[in-house]
């Protein structure tokens, strides 16, 4: 499931890195003051990834952002923990990337003249 939310960035968590099974990791987690209804509600999201920690690097506390997540829970213990994992982060307002125009087919108005017999039927 994608979800998408618009707010200002409240703080930014340090930067926890480790090896697991599968290799190193890296991951950071920020807190967003977005609008709910009449009050502002804190979500705390998790950047996970190398590329996704440097992405965050391109923004500051108070900056409004919208950023695309995900929900993810997983058991451990009994116990059940959730992440707010994003996908995407920009500046809130900015307008999605336009797709490259596509150019038009060719027409037969298109085709360049030939010089060719004006009955040029093979029978």
């Amino acid at each position: 499931m994608a979800l998408e939310l618009e707010g200002t960035i409240r703080q930014f968590l340090g930067v926890q890195s480790g090896t697991s099974a599968r290799g190193e990791w890296v991951k950071q987690e920020f807190v967003l003051d977005y609008p709910d209804g009449n009050y502002t509600s804190q979500a705390v999201f998790l950047a996970w990834g190398q590329d996704k920690v440097k992405e965050l690097e391109k923004f500051k506390v108070g900056d409004k952002v919208k950023v695309s997540f995900n929900l993810k829970s997983r058991e451990y213990n009994g116990r059940w923990y959730t992440d707010i994992q994003i996908w995407r982060i920009a500046p809130a307002g900015a307008a999605p990337a336009a797709p490259a125009p596509v150019a038009p087919a060719p027409s037969v108005e298109d085709m360049p003249a030939a010089d060719l017999p004006e009955d040029d039927l093979p029978f």
